[in-house]
């Protein structure tokens, strides 16, 4: 197996709570910098700007994960990635359908810019993306199932938007292809206390607004070559692919 560095949880400028640098080309000049081989663009309930840096960071030889960090109706934060360009732009139909319209007049909760290649504003979304769907994360899961996706619950160790703190418990019927601790989460504690099995995949990723922030914490990835079937195997522990925190 070769190993690959990832961090999994990036947002781009088109979230209005990351700075206004973090431009594709900003951040896979980053990412390079920083020696990581695989990133994942996670956008608060948007897809817009995933498939660009996925572009640009083809160019320089890193593997881009094309997803999103879904708020559900719970206001549990979500990562939901997906192979295929047409499953990402039907899940950002769902997306757009489900979003709870709250107005962001003159940029009143930040910026939320569609760019292109050249950085120039494509769009500025006009409602506030973070805001929760109107749909619960039994809804959203059954879509990313549906659609071939990952499913990580995002920061599952933070006092607020996790799953643990929204909702208290993993609801038995919610298959999830790993759990995301943030950079000073813990596999030994969280599993201790919430009695996870032992075979429970754990990434740990930068949920980077900054662009200083991105790879500061990261998850290694054994697995033959980069691509969505191998992360997919790594995540399940299956022939021999596996993942480990720096």
């Amino acid at each position: 197996m070769k190993k690959f560095k990832a961090d999994l949880h990036i947002h781009t400028v088109l979230s209005p709570c990351a700075d206004l640098e973090m431009t594709p080309q900003k951040i896979v000049k980053k990412a390079r910098g920083r020696g990581l081989d695989i990133i994942g663009i996670t956008d608060h309930n948007s897809t817009r700007n995933a498939l660009l840096v996925k572009n640009v960071a083809q160019k320089e030889g890193i593997f881009t994960l094309t997803g999103v960090e879904v708020t559900t109706r719970e206001e549990v934060h979500c990562l939901a990635f997906f192979e295929q360009e047409n499953q990402l732009l039907l899940f950002q139909k769902f997306l757009e359908e489900n979003l709870t319209k709250i107005p962001n007049l003159n940029g009143h909760f930040g910026y939320q810019p569609v760019i292109d290649e050249q950085e120039n504003i494509i769009e500025l979304i006009p409602f506030f993306l973070p805001a929760a769907l109107k749909s619960s994360i039994q809804q959203v899961h059954k879509v990313v199932r549906e659609l071939d996706g990952l499913f990580i619950p995002a920061h599952i160790d933070r006092q607020a938007n996790s799953i643990l703190t929204q909702l208290g418990f993993i609801p038995e019927d919610l298959s999830y292809d790993a759990l995301e601790l943030s950079r000073n989460g813990s596999e030994k504690h969280v599993g201790k206390q919430y009695g996870f099995p032992d075979n429970t995949c754990f990434i740990h990723s930068s949920d980077a607004h900054y662009l200083e922030q991105i790879g500061d914490i990261c998850t290694v990835f054994y697995i033959k070559d980069m691509s969505f079937p191998e992360i997919k195997k790594a995540l399940h522990k299956k022939e021999c692919r596996f993942v480990e925190k720096i």
